[in-house]
């Protein structure tokens, strides 16, 4: 398949939301939550698989494989009505003004944020038929440290973050976040244009913990990226376009943009994806349902759905990232065969190398860490 032919990545469309980010972490955890008394009995009242209306969609854009899309509308009679986010910041603004939607798809510390703040509906495992390939079969997904006993999530993928590069300009890295100072690739590097995984590299290479929120830490974090920015050509998460098209020397990068793109490259020796020895984040997204959502039922069939394992071998192609859906392993191993530093299991996970919230004097030094990075 030619570069031309292959699909956007995944996370194409994420970029820094700032000023939202600010907004967002002076109400503390992120989320308004009205003082409804019947909104959260509703909340917490269970929610029975079954068509009750088109379902308004909102995720990452091309993160579920059309085709499976196709057979869910066309085996329960609905539509599927799409609406994109380009940050969790993002989702979070437009949840926030009120936008109703009846599936979402929030990383781990924003499905904390959200459960925190009242707004998402409590999801019954026993009313989903496919929940057992799932959390029989996956024991970290049981009680996850972002929302205990998955009482209102069902996880969706796994992923971590490390550094792609092209071995064809540069040859072998080092296995280290350093090789992103790599003179050769100087002018043609790229990071992620996300808070959270800039700030957790400099932290990472720093030694210090992946989410600090001490202003002092922050410090020596952004003077260290600083001192990057003068290697750099942009802030960009797209990864595999940016390599393909040679803007690119080395990029940082998820692990599923990586894998999508080698399993489709025409040549996938040309490019290579480390894990840096300093540590690499782990991160999950999942299905969540807003406690506002006009169409819970067909949110838990799609859900349902979602987790049947023929259609998450489809999905795990499309995308490159793995789901912890008991059936499907083989599937997610295939892809990776010929790069295993792509792989991703739950047990990656048990390193608690996730991105976590902080209060909101921590979160604020994060955002303004944030800035000073972007601003050069």
């Amino acid at each position: 398949m030619s570069p031309e032919a292959l699909p956007p990545t995944r996370r194409s469309f994420l970029r820094a939301g700032t000023a939202a980010a600010v907004a967002l972490t002076a109400a503390g955890c992120g989320f308004s939550s009205a003082d409804d008394p019947a909104g959260k009995a509703r909340a917490e009242t269970p929610v029975d698989a079954k068509v009750d209306g088109d379902l308004v969609y909102f995720n990452w854009a091309d993160f579920v494989d059309p085709a499976v899309f196709e057979g869910f509308q066309d085996e329960y009679g609905v539509k599927v009505v799409q609406s994109n986010y380009d940050s969790m910041e993002g989702m979070a603004a437009k949840l926030n003004a009120g936008n109703r939607y009846d599936i979402i798809f929030p990383t781990a510390k924003w499905a904390e944020r959200l459960v925190a703040g009242g707004r998402l509906r409590r999801i019954d495992h026993s009313r989903l038929r496919n929940a057992d390939a799932v959390f029989a079969g996956y024991d970290y997904f049981a009680d996850p440290w972002y929302d205990p006993r998955s009482a209102h999530t069902v996880p969706f993928t796994m992923y971590k973050t490390g550094i792609g590069w092209r071995r064809d300009r540069l040859g072998d890295l080092t296995g280290s976040w350093n090789d992103l100072w790599n003179d050769r690739a100087k002018g043609k590097v790229f990071v992620l244009d996300d808070r959270d995984e800039v700030l957790g590299l400099g932290a990472l290479k720093l030694g210090l913990d992946l989410t600090t929120g001490d202003p002092d830490e922050l410090s020596r974090v952004t003077d260290t990226l600083r001192s990057l920015r003068p290697r750099l050509r942009g802030f960009s998460s797209d990864s595999y376009n940016n390599l393909l098209n040679g803007n690119a020397d080395m990029t940082q990068a998820w692990s599923g943009d990586m894998a999508a793109m080698l399993a489709q490259a025409e040549d996938p020796s040309v490019f290579g994806f480390e894990v840096a020895r300093e540590g690499a984040p782990v991160n999950s997204d999942c299905y969540a349902i807003p406690s506002d959502a006009r169409h819970p039922g067909t949110a838990m069939l799609f859900i349902d759905y979602m987790l049947r394992p023929e259609n998450v071998k489809k999905n795990i192609e499309y995308i490159g990232y793995p789901m912890p859906v008991r059936g499907t392993e083989d599937t997610y191993a295939a892809l990776v065969e010929q790069f295993p530093e792509c792989s991703v299991t739950a047990d990656d996970l048990k390193a608690d190398l996730f991105f976590r919230n902080g209060d909101t004097e921590a979160e604020r030094a994060r955002d303004a860490a944030w800035t000073d990075v972007k601003a050069g």
